[in-house]
């Protein structure tokens, strides 16, 4: 045992001259910070927004990644969104809550899933919340609108 005290003991020493020989011929010291690859940091802004905006004239702003559009023929299960000037346009849930914030004008129906949903509209300076029923369409928007005003779609929230 007293051999292996010395031995790692002797190991530590010449570590240390070799280190402190290193930095004395070196002549400068840098921080490795500067060195080192930055740390990844979620920014929650929606991954090919701009892809999404000139293809499909549809804004999505920021999420959680629990909510994400895609194809409506892509499966069941999904919560569907019904504007004037669109193609259905679909948003599938994961998790066990999720939400999105983006701009879609004009949405009127909205069929929800077997999450608990609800979205923020708004119409002029005005915001609404409506209730999404589950597994069913829900009247949003103008056609839940005594005046039948255009809303658009701001932002989607889900849950369990």
């Amino acid at each position: 045992m007293a051999r292996t005290l010395g031995a790692a003991v002797a190991a530590g020493a010449l570590a240390w001259v070799a280190l402190a020989g290193a930095g004395a011929t070196s002549g400068a010291v840098a921080p490795v910070a500067d060195e080192a690859p930055g740390f990844a940091v979620e920014d929650f802004n929606y991954p090919q927004a701009d892809k999404i905006l000139a293809e499909k004239n549809i804004v999505l702003k920021r999420g959680d990644g629990h909510i994400v559009l895609v194809d409506c023929a892509s499966g069941t299960g999904l919560l569907e969104v019904w504007a004037r000037d669109k193609e259905k346009i679909c948003f599938n849930v994961t998790g066990n809550s999720g939400w999105l914030t983006m701009e879609i004008p004009s949405v009127h129906l909205i069929k929800g899933n077997d999450y608990t949903t609800q979205v923020d509209m708004t119409v002029g300076t005005e915001e609404k919340t409506f209730d999404i029923a589950k597994n069913a369409w829900t009247s949003v928007g103008e056609s839940a609108d005594p005046e039948g005003r255009e809303h658009m779609l701001v932002e989607i929230r889900s849950t369990k």
